[in-house]
Order: structure tokens, then sequence, then C-alpha cells
């Protein structure tokens, strides 16, 4: 209720059908990123024992960023060891929002993007590129 009840730009989660525990979140690329103009699906599958565990959360569309690897796996803390019972959906899609601009190089899923990042210019057009693949 929180997530819709704000009016956080660029994100937004409803449950998937009828499961609570199934949602389907967006994510739109923050403004000044290379990500800016870009929108993502992600599926959030809910653990019975949630929130006192993290959700499973994938993106759907592909994502070509150094902490997400080709199934849209995210390597993010909060997502696994740094989780708290006091995230909530919102939380975690600003958490991911942000990671987009912001990538830990030092934990790369995808070490091509993290190489990549260096060079904001070039990882831009191969961002664009791969986007508009995926997108067909």
């Amino acid at each position: 209720m929180s997530l819709m009840a704000s009016a956080d730009p660029g994100v937004s989660a409803f449950p998937d059908g009828d499961s609570l525990f199934a949602w389907l979140g967006t994510i739109h690329g923050a403004k000044g990123t290379v990500y800016e103009g870009l929108s993502y699906k992600l599926s959030l599958k809910f653990p019975t024992d949630y929130p006192f565990k993290a959700p499973l959360v994938k993106f759907e569309t592909g994502c070509f960023h150094p902490n997400v690897d080709q199934y849209g796996n995210i390597c993010l803390d909060i997502l696994k060891d740094k989780w708290s019972a006091a995230y909530s959906v919102r939380t975690v899609l600003l958490s991911i929002q942000s990671l987009l601009g912001e990538p830990n190089n030092d934990s790369p899923l995808n070490a091509y993007a993290a190489k990549l990042w260096e060079n904001q210019a070039e990882y831009r057009r191969v961002l664009h590129k791969k986007y508009s693949e995926l997108q067909k």
C-alpha cells in the first residue's frame, strides 16, 4: 500500500493476478543517468516468511548492467545478507533504480559492463544498442 500511495517517480508494482506472493514491478531509469528514458519490468516473488526473508527479484526485461547477469539476477546487498524486515517493495524498487545509475563495480555479475562503465559514452552506446535489441 505504501508503494501505491507514494508518488515516487519511475517505480511501480502490483500483484500479478490473484497471488499476493508474485508481483510485477516497473522501474524507469533515473534522470541524469545513462538509463534515463529506459523502462524495465521486474518480477518479485515473496517467500511465505516475508518480510523476514527478502523477496526474489529479477529483471524480466533484459538489463545490461554490472550488477545484473544474463538471467536477470541482481547483485544487491539488501536482497541478500543486508535484508531487513523494515524494507518494503517501495524500498527495494527505489534501491534497484538507484543501483542502475550507481553500480557496485567491486562485485560485478557482468564483468564486461563493469569494465565498460568507466567510459560512459561507450557504455551508453552499448546499453542503448542492447536495450533496442531486447525490445524486438
